[in-house]
């Protein structure tokens, strides 16, 4: 079981994080490096002069995008062991890990640590208000945990207990709030914000689908390449 969860996570996590990085590098860090120059003054979104919405932010830096690009691949590599852990007990349930439902784990994953605390507390460009980091790091994982207690009830429950049980722990960290700050400030236009937000969203749902799929490929796999190299 330790080699198959060893091995299945080490691949599933290092080809979703690289292709999580490359969406990442494409789409999101051109929009974050362009909001920084607001944050540095290079850039200003009032006042007379008008200033386009698409600046040269810098071409391709070894050193920052090769550290990015290890860090998604060991973040994403972290993730996948979390997956097949709970892969590894549904299958103990009697569930079948697949690489077709392991889409469906990804899109679990995805909701639990992207849109469920985002939700609340979205996706945020350099440069904006913020409350303090210490709370909102306390909210992020209250919320991550509950998101993720809840989908599991719905998904294995059996009663109308186990799916409001659910219902409550979906909701409670929204309903209580997260931590927000004493006032909305910022140098950044608003649409640029935005488009980072949705973009953030957006790869981290392909990545998180995809990690599902490479997540149950990969137990698939291995649980049939160990089932054949035992004796009968």
């Amino acid at each position: 079981m330790f080699s198959r969860l060893l091995i299945s996570g080490l691949f599933a996590g290092a080809a979703a994080g690289l292709i999580a990085a490359l969406l990442q590098l494409y789409f999101v860090q051109p929009v974050l490096l362009h909001a920084e120059l607001y944050e540095t003054g290079e850039l200003v979104h009032f006042g007379t002069a008008a200033v386009s919405a698409h600046q040269d932010v810098g071409g391709f830096d070894l050193m920052r995008d090769g550290l990015s690009v290890v860090f998604a691949m060991l973040t994403y590599t972290g993730y996948a062991f979390i997956l097949l852990v709970g892969m590894a007990i549904a299958e103990m349930r009697g569930a079948k890990i697949t690489a077709r439902n392991g889409l469906i784990w990804g899109l679990a994953g995805f909701v639990t640590f992207h849109f469920a605390p985002g939700f609340t507390l979205a996706p945020e460009v350099p440069g904006v208000a913020a409350a303090d980091v210490g709370a909102r790091q306390i909210w992020w994982w209250a919320t991550v945990v509950a998101a993720g207690a809840g989908l599991w009830l719905l998904a294995f429950g059996r009663n109308w207990l186990a799916w409001g049980a659910a219902a409550v722990l979906l909701l409670a960290p929204h309903v209580i709030g997260a931590p927000e700050p004493d006032a909305f400030s910022g140098p950044v236009p608003t649409e640029i914000g935005a488009l980072f937000a949705s973009r953030a969203f957006g790869v981290g749902m392909a990545a998180w689908m995809l990690l599902g799929c490479f997540a149950g490929f990969f137990w698939q796999r291995e649980g049939g390449r160990i089932g054949a190299v035992q004796p009968a």
